[in-house]
């Protein structure tokens, strides 16, 4: 392979059966419990099963994991910088004994692999967070997600293959690491360096990345994350189709793209290490590593979790275990007089600089507003604007929350039949009471049942806004986590804005109509909102609405008022 080095751990793991094989462990999985993968799981197992995550066998048992966690090396002292983990229920957890044998399937029931179980725990959260994230903020997505949406319980076990996930999009750009490394040796391509992405790329994208390949005179691939990435970012179909129209722009034969199915952690310094690592096994032999690598932002206090360079420095201190080359990101800039992108430490006092932020592209993409050639290639720039119209023709949910008696309902009502009256789209209101009658019908009123009314009602909200309509949603939804689900779900298709009707509780109990509050102060009704179970009022809500002293008919005639400044109504 010329200048292509070992796998990372020294074997390119492939998990999957022979057909004889699997056909008969498929048949004797019939037996055995089943586990159906959550999408994050379904990410996570492909990659181990095909050699990307090698020299991972499995999912992380338990000794594995805690060494992950705090040394960024599993037991045998191998680097790895973030822990791979079964997530389970408490229930499933306790049905399954070290030795058995689990079935783990995809959403449709397809057994993708089996599991022989090996260890089963309760990890700690908490110390998971701080050591992996460096925090316990929420802010920070993979530390929401640890809190809030993976199961409790972990289990660790070899995995052995049955069937490759089943992928519908682009199979032409799906390679796995034994089939990138066979293309790469057939094109003669000794020398490879990635480009890891999770956003469109524009001109100052392909200028840094053709200066990195004939820096380290290396061909290119351009390998775009396609799995989870962070809430609110641009899907992947409309990714993949900007990064196809980029292609022409390259030297013949030079570049590639290619898809990675990857659950992006945002995990800053240490997910940069994870991606290096990822890109050996791929056969590549340099990763271009920006400012910020893998970084989800800022905290709760407006503070960015990493430093700019903490990832560069990690990959630095790791360079000789690694054995992959880090090209730094130089951040490219656009001098109007030079009408060229330049390295910006090459920018002298006489260059006049331009640039568009990634905030200000959404702005104009969201007004309509003109993109200019300089910044990004015009059929990129259209690829864009067909999944991303401006918000006076994009879908969105109006999200009111309250207590039980804060008027929502009625404002929800009201609002619906002025947006009705305007026109343009159709609306659909998802009142909780509506909601709870005929789409969960079978819930009580325990935490977790509340929140799976809530998700559920956040699910139909967003396909309602994914089409191109209004969805009015008025439920109680007393719990930040969950309504941050909610708005994560909603978000990446079209708009999402949230009314905190912040009637006062003793307003609310005068105007009990059905003498709720009275039967929960009784301690008839338990776990009600605002008597027995707390309401986690929202810090960053679009707008905030008083009910005392407003009619639900001025409340509407505001929130119209707040969508026309917003861009969604003309």
């Amino acid at each position: 392979m010329g200048a292509f080095k070992e796998p990372h751990g020294g074997e390119l793991k492939n998990l999957y059966l022979s057909a004889d094989v699997a056909e008969a462990e498929k048949q004797a999985a019939r037996e055995y419990l089943s586990w159906d993968l959550s999408e994050r799981q379904l990410c996570d197992i492909e990659l181990v099963l095909n050699g990307a995550f090698s020299p991972l066998d499995g999912f992380l048992n338990k000794n594995d994991y805690d060494s992950v966690v705090k040394n960024m090396r599993l037991e045998s002292g191998v680097l790895w910088p973030l822990p791979i983990t079964l997530d389970v229920s408490e229930e499933f957890a306790a049905s399954i004994n070290t030795g058995d044998k689990v079935a783990l399937r995809d959403l449709e029931g397809v057994i993708i692999a089996t599991l022989v179980v090996g260890d089963v725990w309760t990890p700690d959260k908490k110390v998971e967070a701080k050591g992996v994230y460096g925090t316990t903020d929420e802010a920070h997505p993979a530390v929401h997600y640890l809190n809030n949406i993976a199961n409790p319980a972990y289990v660790g076990g070899k995995l052995a293959g049955i069937e490759r996930p089943t992928h519908y999009d682009f199979k032409h750009l799906r390679d796995g690491p034994h089939e990138m490394r066979a293309r790469f040796k057939k094109l003669g391509w000794r020398k490879v360096v990635a480009f890891q992405t999770r956003n469109p790329m524009h001109r100052a994208h392909q200028e840094l990345t053709l200066r990195a390949a004939r820096e380290v005179e290396a061909n290119l691939l351009i390998h775009p994350v396609v799995g989870m990435t962070k809430p609110g970012d641009v899907d992947h179909f409309t990714r993949v189709r900007c990064y196809e129209q980029l292609l022409s722009r390259y030297p013949d034969q030079t570049t590639m793209l290619s898809l990675l199915p990857l659950a992006m952690r945002m995990g800053g310094p240490r997910e940069a290490l994870w991606h290096a690592i990822i890109r050996k096994n791929y056969g590549c032999t340099h990763l271009i590593v920006g400012r910020d690598h893998a970084g989800p932002g800022k905290d709760s206090k407006g503070e960015d979790f990493y430093g700019p360079y903490d990832a560069q420095e990690l990959l630095k201190e790791h360079a000789d275990e690694l054995d992959i080359t880090m090209v730094p990101f130089k951040l490219m800039v656009y001098a109007e007089n030079r009408a060229q992108y330049i390295p910006i430490d090459e920018k002298s006092d006489d260059d006049k600089v331009l640039n568009i932020s990634g905030t200000e592209l959404r702005r104009r993409l969201t007004e309509g507003l003109d993109i200019p050639e300089w910044f990004s290639f015009p059929d990129v720039v259209a690829e864009l604007r067909r999944t991303h119209p401006p918000r006076h023709r994009q879908g969105f949910t109006v999200f009111f929350t309250g207590l039980s008696g804060s008027g929502k309902s009625t404002i929800a009502h009201a609002l619906m039949t002025k947006l009705m009256e305007i026109g343009g789209r159709p609306v659909s209101l998802l009142d909780g009471d509506i909601v709870r009658k005929n789409l969960s019908s079978e819930l009580g009123f325990s935490k977790e049942h509340r929140d799976l009314n809530i998700t559920r009602i956040g699910y139909v909200a967003s396909e309602i806004t994914k089409n191109g309509g209004i969805a009015i949603c008025a439920p109680i939804a007393p719990y930040t986590s969950t309504r941050r689900i909610v708005r994560d779900t909603i978000s990446p298709v079209g708009g999402f804005v949230e009314i905190h009707v912040s009637t006062p509780l003793e307003v609310c109990e005068e105007r009990d109509r059905k003498g709720l509050y009275a039967k929960a102060r009784a301690g008839i009704i338990k776990e009600f909102t605002g008597i027995s179970d707390p309401y986690q009022v929202p810090e960053n809500a679009e707008m905030v609405i008083d009910t005392v002293g407003i009619s639900p008919d001025l409340a509407a005639h505001r929130i119209l008022v707040k969508l026309e400044a917003m861009g969604y109504i003309r």
